[in-house]
């Protein structure tokens, strides 16, 4: 049986693969083998003229293992092209004693504005919802703008709510 690295299998998806296919797929192999994005991007360039590796480029460009859904990875690709600047991925928040709050799934932090992918696995779970309910007032109380996002919301929707914060909060800031 032939077997490729992470590293390798990451550079054949780059190339191979339709863009938003090829990220979701590379921020996950990433994430579950721990896999440095800078170790691809060093591994694609020995193999300059091979087909598709200045795409691989393209789309190494935009990987991020901190998704921890193929939800968030499109939610932070539609983010970016819509010209926002890219968000991190899971933002620490702290409260003013700088105790932990919680972790956003992509975020601008010198902004406080943060987008959060509600999967289904926040409705499975009474104590998952209640947590999180709690973990949102409190990032609200220290002046965190919090989108939620669902599977419902269209990329319009989600646009003009984060054009909303973005007017309100970085206009604000200068």
């Amino acid at each position: 049986m032939r077997l490729t690295t992470p590293t390798r299998t990451a550079i054949d998806l780059a190339r191979r693969y339709p863009l938003d296919t090829a990220v979701v797929a590379i921020d996950a192999l990433a994430r579950a083998t721990r896999t440095k994005v800078a170790a691809i991007e060093d591994a694609v360039v020995r193999y300059p003229g091979r087909h598709g590796i200045a795409r691989a480029m393209e789309v190494l460009s935009l990987v991020d293992p901190g998704a921890e859904s193929p939800r968030e990875t499109a939610l932070r690709l539609s983010v970016v092209r819509a010209g926002y600047p890219r968000p991190r991925t899971q933002v620490p928040v702290y409260n003013e004693y700088d105790v932990l709050i919680g972790r956003v799934d992509l975020g601008w932090p010198e902004y406080k504005i943060a987008l959060e992918y509600e999967g289904s696995h926040h409705r499975m779970s009474r104590e998952q919802f209640d947590r999180d309910i709690r973990r949102y007032d409190e990032m609200i109380e220290q002046d965190w703008i919090v989108i939620r996002v669902t599977a419902a919301d269209s990329e319009a929707t989600i646009r003009i709510r984060l054009a909303d914060a973005w007017a309100r909060r970085v206009r604000a800031c200068g």
